[in-house]
């Protein structure tokens, strides 16, 4: 049972209610299979007008950007920003919770700044409910704050299609927004001073500690490859086993090595596919293609993971007399939030929970663009239940729930007053 620490729960701050929107979200936009909320569909649609329904109500100014970014401004004494984001978006049969708990905490601490202030904070806040979070129908993660921090790949967004061959800018044009134009949404980011996220942990790390929330030290790095084994097809019942050139075995030696990388290096490591040639049951396998995801805070262990596991690659294969050839897929640095928010945070987990802990976001978050950036970011997780997301069973306890908005807010309060003493 976590103990909430009740100061901060007053009329303003009304944690309960993030609790019963988020049920009420969910009863709008999921079905029997889970949420149904996938960027650029008509159900994403009716997510925002929900939502700026919600946020009509406050004396916020309130627009989407020119890559379908919709932000709440509450303009303060300072043109410094403190910016708060989340996604409303989810994957196909997705959770309750990912994405929309960190876009409604959000709600609910501009509702107890603007009665704090008089509508008149000392320095303005800004929500920002980013677009396509979840990459889920186009498999572009993080498109929206991207397209905002400038590190959007054009060229390779211009040419992402659906399972329906509809393009990623026909799907952009369908809710009003030219692809070309994406970027522009950079000028949304000229006064930000920091940024700030609260989100499900998606993973067992906090479940597995029974503890409510924790803060995250950054994003991993990844190391993304396809690892291509070439050996020789041959007849599966004429070729004595010491004669084979079998590339499927020293692929498969692949798996156990990859754990013994991780108990090494830490990080994880994930051989996610594999495929073979000819695929036939009565011939030895010439090519087997498997995929690997190597994942990891430290840059420096990354590296290691890596080379250790290209040794092991050229290693297996010279003891199976095949070939092996990799090919990059994906990369991207670990990406480590701000140290003084990680205090602040740390602070603020402490007086609402009575305990500290930090963690490390194996998935990317819209975080992590906006630290890519330079802008102070910081991120707080709350326990997943089942250790489980991307799941109509993701869940959270209420209680965990609440914790999260009351200590998010108090990250709030914390960082405004950074911000200040900053000038």
């Amino acid at each position: 049972m976590v103990v909430v620490t009740l100061a901060r729960m007053s009329n303003a701050l009304q944690a309960k209610r993030t609790v019963d929107e988020l049920k009420d979200l969910r009863a709008l936009t999921s079905d029997a299979d889970g949420a149904q909320r996938v960027a650029f569909t008509p159900m994403w649609s009716t997510t925002r007008s929900w939502f700026t329904k919600k946020l009509a109500q406050l004396p916020v100014e309130t627009h989407a950007d020119a890559a379908g970014n919709l932000w709440s401004t509450l303009r303060g004494e300072s043109s410094k920003e403190l910016l708060i984001g989340g996604h409303m978006d989810s994957v196909p049969n997705g959770g309750w919770l990912d994405g929309c708990l960190n876009v409604l905490a959000g709600l609910e601490i501009l509702r107890r700044i603007n009665t704090q202030f008089n509508g008149k904070p000392p320095i303005t806040i800004r929500l920002v409910d980013w677009a396509d979070e979840e990459g889920a129908r186009f498999g572009k993660s993080l498109f929206g704050s991207a397209a905002c921090a400038g590190s959007l790949d054009m060229n390779e967004a211009r040419v992402l299609t659906d399972k329906d061959g509809i393009t990623l800018s026909a799907a952009l044009k369908n809710v009003g927004i030219d692809f070309e134009r994406v970027k522009e949404s950079h000028g949304e980011l000229k006064n930000a001073a920091a940024y700030m996220e609260l989100h499900i942990e998606q993973g067992p790390v906090l479940l597995d500690k029974n503890l409510a929330l924790g803060t995250v030290l950054g994003t991993y790095g990844v190391e993304r490859h396809a690892i291509t084994f070439h050996g020789q097809a041959a007849h599966s019942g004429s070729t004595p086993m010491n004669r084979r050139r079998d590339a499927f075995l020293a692929a498969s030696r692949m798996a156990p090595e990859m754990y013994s990388i991780t108990d090494q290096c830490g990080g994880v490591c994930t051989i996610g596919s594999c495929t073979t040639k000819p695929n036939i049951v009565t011939s030895v396998v010439e090519d087997c293609r498997i995929t690997l995801d190597q994942r990891h805070l430290d840059p420096a262990a990354l590296a290691n993971m890596l080379r250790a596991a290209r040794e092991a690659s050229e290693k297996f294969a010279r003891e199976g007399n095949v070939s092996v050839h990799w090919d990059r897929l994906w990369e991207i640095e670990p990406i480590p939030f701000h140290p003084q928010l990680m205090d602040l945070c740390d602070a603020a987990i402490l007086e609402t929970t009575g305990t500290q802990f930090r963690l490390p976001s194996g998935p990317l978050h819209d975080a992590a663009s906006m630290a890519q950036i330079g802008i102070p970011t910081i991120m707080m997780f709350v326990q997943s239940l089942h250790g489980i997301s991307h799941n109509k069973i993701e869940d959270t306890l209420e209680e965990h729930i609440q914790a999260s908005v009351v200590a998010f807010d108090a990250l709030a309060d914390k960082i405004m007053k950074w911000i200040v003493a900053a000038k």
